[in-house]
């Protein structure tokens, strides 16, 4: 069986922090593969700052073209909006039967899981990798059955600045890929 972390997110736009993150999972914690699950709409996030997420997988694509055991995932445009995460898992597990799926979460996601869509059901089925952000602490007493608290390095980046940075003209080679950065300006993104 295959195992393959997904990764969730709005990726917008995705940056080396994410891909830093995802190289760790895929190589340090027993994945054959990382999936980006590119999110249309966030159910906890305002939608006004997103760019359309085609423009957003296809930045993924471009992301992580050279690395194989990276994958760009669609399956949460083709499903109603905002996406919960139960849907994608049921939709994603109907379509790859033979795949495992663990779900790759930051620590300040661990700490609202109740406020999640039948998160009950799905976190005593789904394994979840668990990344530390600062400013918070995990105690294992609290965690789900199916839960690993990784040493993934900290990488605390923000896309929201990263927009921000772009929009006032800055050059980021080592903060956004150069096949990404060429894509946001080839399409005039986030001006």
């Amino acid at each position: 069986m295959q195992q393959v972390g997904l990764f969730f997110g709005s990726f917008n736009p995705i940056h080396i922090g994410h891909l830093a993150l995802a190289n760790y999972m895929a190589e340090f914690e027993g994945l054959d593969e990382v999936w980006f699950v590119v999110s249309p709409q966030n159910p906890f996030k305002e939608a006004s700052d997103l760019i359309d997420a085609q423009h957003r997988l296809n930045m993924v694509h471009q992301a992580i073209q050279h690395y194989p055991k990276l994958k760009a995932e669609a399956i949460e445009l083709s499903l109603p909006v905002p996406s919960y995460t139960i849907d994608t898992l049921r939709a994603l597990s109907k379509l790859h039967p033979r795949h495992r799926f663990h779900i790759i979460m930051g620590e300040d996601n661990i700490h609202h899981i109740d406020r999640w869509k039948e998160a009950d059901q799905w976190v005593r089925h789904f394994p979840i990798l668990v990344y530390p952000r600062l400013g918070y602490e995990i105690n294992n007493d609290q965690l789900p059955p199916l839960c690993k608290v990784t040493e993934a390095p900290v990488v605390e980046m923000a896309s929201s600045n990263i927009r921000a940075w772009i929009h006032s003209g800055k050059d980021l080679p080592f903060f956004v890929s150069t096949p990404v950065m060429t894509y946001i300006k080839a399409h005039q993104l986030y001006q």
